[in-house]
């Protein structure tokens, strides 16, 4: 595994943007309060060559009774046991607290490699760093992470404690979990994972940033993305959500796999397809996850009833693959990765060029497309140029005589014949020239 780096510190000194600025993109919600930062949030970044994971992590106020404070220290607790390498953040215009103390006697007792690490230094002189010496943790960094100021010198020291290690390839398979708030996201991350990897509260909006962690499972490497909970535009008045949000569309784009979580409970609403549609039109494979689906009560043909439902709601993506599951119980949750996995290789799926042919050949025998104005479209040539999405391109006589319905007919005959359950396709319809 690559070397890892945790930033730490109280509230609001900076860590999120200090992270943004190493990362090279903002990944962490930046904002001038205390909280904004819950789970930890990792980047693959890079310094001189040296590859390493750096995780930003909420403030720590060890000594606070709040449930949710006391989640955010545990989370950065988990940080720091992870960690080969702290970046213990303090604040260099408000000066050193007893919330500082406490942090650094905690590092202290860590026994972990930790670099003491002053932002907010926008004028740069050596008496401004003098009482930092007082928290025993050796030579205090002036940083301004708004600036770019001093950061390479904090990377520098950072990557002299790196274990010589091998760089690891990330070969695993990115799994973004998207839904709505309150659908039981971060409860089934971390049923996958087994441990309490997210923050899990009774309130909405919990998760605020996309998470990555990566595991494996029966010698199968997976990256599990936990992404805050999509509310309609007119729901998000604040801004920390609406970035949140953000990030929730940014982790379907950069995923292989997108697992939709529905609250069986309150069954599926046009929240929902709005979400479902989304992805969809990313082109990522997916699976629908019907949680919570322990309160429900049941007959014998409660899931026909559920999956007619479903097949109603998302007639644009009748492809779809679902699982009823219990991220409370754990009831049928050891299907979604062998799902998640199945539906990723549907969308690698190759055609081979003369039977797709064949096929679209034979079909436009049985049902011939539409004709308009006395002229009908003729297919000259199909192939499959593309995976993940598979991508059908048609050579015809005139695209503008290719009918949505006629498409849809034609996609209909490629799923009959190869299994693209779970996985969109797309089909690009185009004018042969004359000499292709």
């Amino acid at each position: 595994m690559q070397p890892v780096i945790a930033i730490v510190g109280r509230p609001n000194v900076g860590k999120s943007t200090f992270f943004n600025k190493v990362a090279g993109r903002k990944i962490a919600i930046t904002e001038n309060r205390p909280g904004v930062t819950r789970d930890r949030i990792t980047a693959d970044c890079e310094w001189r060559g040296k590859p390493f994971t750096l995780i930003d992590t909420g403030g720590i106020e060890l000594k606070s009774e709040d449930v949710m404070w006391r989640q955010i220290a545990v989370q950065a607790q988990a940080a720091v046991e992870l960690a080969d390498v702290i970046l213990f953040f303090t604040d260099g215009r408000e000066g050193l607290t007893s919330s500082d103390y406490d942090v650094a006697d905690y590092l202290r007792r860590s026994k972990k490699a930790v670099v003491l690490v002053v932002n907010k230094v926008d004028d740069y002189s050596p008496e401004k760093l003098f009482e930092f010496y007082s928290l025993g943790l050796g030579e205090p960094y002036a940083v301004s992470s708004e600036h770019s100021r001093g950061i390479g010198d904090v990377l520098d020291k950072a990557v002299e404690f790196f274990p010589k290690e091998e760089e690891v390839k990330d070969d695993s398979l990115k799994i973004a979990v998207v839904g709505k708030p309150n659908a039981g996201k971060s409860s089934l991350v971390n049923r996958l994972l087994g441990q309490e990897r997210s923050i899990v509260t009774p309130i909405a909006g919990t998760t605020r940033d996309a998470v990555d962690t990566r595991f494996e499972r029966d010698g199968k490497a997976y990256t599990i993305i936990d992404t805050a909970g999509i509310r309609r535009k007119r729901s998000v008045e604040d801004d920390v959500e609406y970035y949140s949000v953000l990030r929730a569309f940014d982790a379907v784009r950069r995923a292989d796999v997108c697992l939709l979580v529905v609250d069986a409970a309150e069954g599926i609403t046009e929240q929902d397809v709005r979400i479902i549609g989304f992805v969809h039109e990313q082109g990522k494979p997916s699976v629908i996850v019907m949680n919570k689906w322990d309160v429900i009560e049941k007959d014998s043909r409660t899931i026909q009833t559920f999956e007619a439902k479903l097949k109603e709601e998302l007639k644009f993506m009748d492809y779809f693959r679902s699982v009823y599951i219990s991220a409370k119980t754990g009831q049928r949750t050891e299907k979604i990765l062998a799902l998640a996995q199945e539906v990723y290789d549907h969308a690698g799926l190759r055609v081979p060029t003369g039977d797709l042919n064949d096929l679209l050949m034979d079909a436009m025998r049985v049902s011939e497309p539409p004709s308009y104005q006395g002229r009908r479209m003729k297919l000259y040539f199909a192939s499959q140029v593309a995976v993940h999405p598979p991508l059908f391109v048609l050579m015809v006589n005139d695209e503008g005589l290719m009918h949505f319905s006629y498409e849809r007919y034609l996609e209909n005959v490629i799923r009959s014949a190869y299994d693209f359950s779970g996985t969109p396709i797309k089909i690009k319809v185009r004018n042969k020239k004359e000499g292709d």
